[in-house]
């Protein structure tokens, strides 16, 4: 979700993250008024010496193309952040430890891009017995088609719940 957006096409897909960044904002907003843990795992972009501060600093540069997603979208004191260097959040990363600390059970997964890091981090969920939800308003790949062709793949193959954001229940016992 944090992101400068630096790649070709990138100013583009920016633009149109804004309407999505919006959606997960709304749907950040209701977890944490449902005691429900809200946890960022975000790239790091190679920037190996970075933490969270950094690269929210990095991509939030005025002029950088994600900066109006930066500025939605940055952590909350009360939010839990996991850097990842792969496409899933799971991979060598402290998420699966957490959520299991945590006793969760479902995952809901937003984010950029739905047929990419979305995808693999949901099967990785998906692989590790969680329930997946991806809330198809909360997530945005480089084109519709592929938005959609990867809501179906989540959905048929790992039973994802697909439905939008408004139509979801938040419970921190779920």
């Amino acid at each position: 979700m944090i992101n400068p957006f630096d790649f070709p096409g990138g100013a583009a897909f920016a633009r149109k993250a804004i309407r999505v960044a919006n959606a997960i904002v709304r749907l950040r907003r209701r977890a944490t008024d449902a005691g429900v843990p809200v946890i960022y795992v975000n790239d790091n972009f190679g920037r190996w010496r970075s933490d969270m501060r950094a690269l929210l600093a990095f991509c939030g540069q005025p002029g950088m193309r994600g900066a109006a997603i930066v500025n939605l979208l940055a952590p909350q004191p009360t939010d839990y952040v996991v850097l990842k260097s792969t496409l899933s959040g799971f991979y060598q990363t402290p998420l699966e430890a957490m959520l299991r600390l945590g006793a969760v059970k479902t995952v809901i997964v937003t984010g950029f891009a739905t047929d990419n890091c979305v995808l693999f981090t949901a099967a990785d969920a998906y692989m590790r017995d969680f329930r997946v939800v991806v809330p198809r308003d909360c997530a945005q790949a480089d084109s519709a088609d592929a938005h959609r062709r990867a809501l179906r793949l989540l959905s048929k193959l790992f039973s994802a719940n697909t439905n939008a954001s408004t139509t979801l229940r938040l419970s921190p016992r779920r």
